[in-house]
């Protein structure tokens, strides 16, 4: 069991959890993913790891609230324990060689591309974010990426804060401006990554998606989060989460990650009547 340290609301739907173990913060790095359990009965939850603080043995997990697990994970407090942690799996983002980078992120997608922003700072290259929400009460973590960017654009799908839009308008501005960019990463809901690769593809400018597809061991072993890449099965856990964005089958992602849709809006309501029930009693 690993003990919970805190764990607060940054928006009506999203929180982070700092979690105490030695052993994830010492090895973590940016782009890695830990899978946690609230409890002994609950589903594996796959969640990138946001910060290490390696000096007192923690690091941060952001995550949204979608279903039961989720639901169970919010519910935990200061002192509670969760039943596992197990980490850091997959590959850490490979940043070697760049010096010039725009970090694009969506929604909670954020809490995954502000590590690999805040690590491409800290090497010394020169980051531009764009971040991107449904609306200003949505947002998170915009002073993070205002401390680790040399530029950063702002922008909601109902301009109520930043410039309306998407992603892609700023990011479409910077590629036209003749700049030079070693590389986009991509951060977010598959639909905006599809988009953003679509974007970046004329210009011939490496364009790296992380993929957060179904997952279950996070080993390779079962096979639940392949992901299609140039034609050739990849699984996520073990070959990414990242990949080259111009070759991923997006289509065939989004389709898988509908499958279970049912089943999660079924689990999430029968976790809503027990909690219902526990607090009446």
């Amino acid at each position: 069991m690993v003990r919970v340290i805190s764990n607060r609301a940054l928006n009506p739907t999203v929180y982070r959890m700092e979690i105490e173990s030695p052993r994830i913060a010492e090895r973590a790095e940016a782009g890695q993913f830990v899978i946690l359990r609230a409890d002994e009965r609950s589903e594996r939850i796959p969640l990138t790891v946001a910060e290490c603080h390696r000096e007192r043995g923690t690091f941060d997990v952001i995550y949204q609230v979608v279903g039961a697990s989720t639901m169970s994970l919010a519910e935990k407090k200061e002192g509670d324990c969760l039943s596992d942690a197990v980490g850091p799996l997959g590959n850490p983002t490979d940043l070697a060689g760049m010096r010039n980078v725009i970090v694009v992120g969506g929604g909670v997608g954020c809490a995954i591309a502000l590590p690999v922003a805040c690590a491409l700072s800290e090497k010394g290259a020169r980051v531009t974010s764009v971040i991107g929400f449904r609306s200003r009460d949505l947002i998170i973590l915009q002073e993070d990426f205002e401390r680790c960017s040399a530029r950063l654009f702002l922008v909601t799908d109902d301009g109520s804060a930043g410039e309306k839009g998407n992603v892609c308008l700023p990011l479409s501005s910077l590629l036209e401006s003749g700049e030079k960019f070693d590389a986009v990463i991509t951060i977010g809901p598959l639909v905006m990554m599809k988009f953003v690769a679509q974007t970046t593809k004329p210009y011939g400018i490496k364009t790296i998606a992380s993929m957060n597809p179904i997952m279950l061991d996070g080993t390779g072993m079962c096979g639940c989060c392949r992901v299609t890449v140039g034609g050739v099965m990849k699984f996520a856990c073990v070959d990414g989460p990242d990949f080259d964005a111009h070759l991923i089958d997006f289509d065939e992602a989004i389709l898988r990650s509908r499958t279970y849709t049912a089943f999660e809006a079924e689990a999430r309501e029968r976790h809503c009547n027990l909690f219902r029930k526990e607090a009446k009693s």
